[in-house]
Formats: C-alpha cells, sequence, structure tokens
C-alpha cells in the first residue's frame, strides 16, 4: 500500500524541489534539515556506548540449553526412578528363585532318602524265587515230618500190637523191677 502512495506522490512531484520535501521513511525532518543546514558541523551529544541486544539467536540458544537440560534432568530422574524399581523386582526375583532353589533341594534329599530305603528294603526283602525255594524247602520238610510221623505211627502200631500179643501170651503179671 505504501508502494501505490509512494508511486503516486512521485507522478505528482516532477519537480526536483518537491521531491526533496518529500518525507522519507528512513529519515525525519529534524535529521534532514540537520543534514541540510550544516552537513559537516559536529554533533555536541555524547555518543552511548552500543548496547548488546539481546538477540533471538542467543535467546534461542540459551533457551535451547535451559530446555535441554530441564529435559535431562527429568530424563535421568525418570531413567533413575526407573533404574530403583527394575532392580527392585530383579532382587524380589531372586529371591523368590533362592527359596524355590532352597524348596527343591529339600525335596530332592527327601527323595534321595526315600531310594536309599527303598534299596535297603529291596535288599532286605525276598523276591520271588527266595520265595518259591524256601516254599518248596518248607515243603519238603513237611513231606518229611509227614513221612516221619506215620513211620513213628506205625511203629507205635507195632508196639501195642507186640503189647497185646504179648499180653494175651502171658497172663501173668508183670513184675516192675
Amino acid at each position: 500500500m505504501q508502494r501505490s502512495m509512494l508511486t503516486a506522490a512521485s507522478r505528482r512531484c516532477t519537480r526536483p524541489s518537491q521531491l526533496a520535501s518529500r518525507r522519507f521513511l528512513s529519515a525525519t525532518s529534524v535529521t534532514r534539515a540537520e543534514a541540510v543546514a550544516s552537513p559537516a558541523a559536529p554533533n555536541v551529544g555524547s555518543v552511548p556506548p552500543p548496547q548488546k541486544p539481546v538477540g533471538a539467536f542467543r535467546g534461542g540458544i540459551v533457551g535451547f540449553l535451559f530446555g535441554f537440560s530441564l529435559a535431562s534432568s527429568y530424563a535421568a530422574y525418570y531413567l533413575l526412578d526407573e533404574y530403583k524399581q527394575a532392580s527392585a523386582a530383579l532382587q524380589a526375583s531372586v529371591e523368590e528363585l533362592q527359596q524355590s532353589t532352597h524348596r527343591v533341594s529339600n525335596h530332592i534329599r527327601r527323595i534321595e532318602a526315600v531310594e536309599k530305603d527303598l534299596k535297603a528294603l529291596r535288599d532286605a526283602s525276598a523276591s520271588k524265587e527266595d520265595i518259591s525255594r524256601v516254599r518248596a524247602e518248607m515243603k519238603k520238610l513237611y513231606d518229611g515230618l509227614h513221612v516221619e510221623f506215620l513211620d513213628l505211627r506205625s511203629h507205635v502200631w507195632g508196639i501195642q500190637q507186640d503189647l497185646h500179643a504179648f499180653s494175651k501170651k502171658e497172663s501173668t503179671s508183670v513184675r516192675v523191677a
């Protein structure tokens, strides 16, 4: 819009004096008057020392560093907290593993004791072959005793028969000396 105004003003002002009196955006009327009145006159006021403006670049770097350090400290805190939680969980699982290992080792000891007792019982007990052998021996002994009993009975019967026969032949008294 200003450009369109300048072009319109420059069309109206065709004389150089009119162009000089025209107001520029970069200079005020006071500075133009000083420049026209005494172009070589020194400036009486003191020049203030140049101030370093806080520019967007420098402010951006400071803001970036502040934000980065803040985010880094939060991340370090969060990471440390996560590390503590993971460490506690790992410690709990290690303790649980120790307890289960202790239980398993107790079970293994009991199983070994039972196996030892079973082996002792197996060694002390009789097998089927031993039982059948003992049964056969008992049968032989029983048969032998039965035969001896029958022999003894037949012997006793013979003695009774002899005693009856002897008592019938001699009806006399028997002297016992």
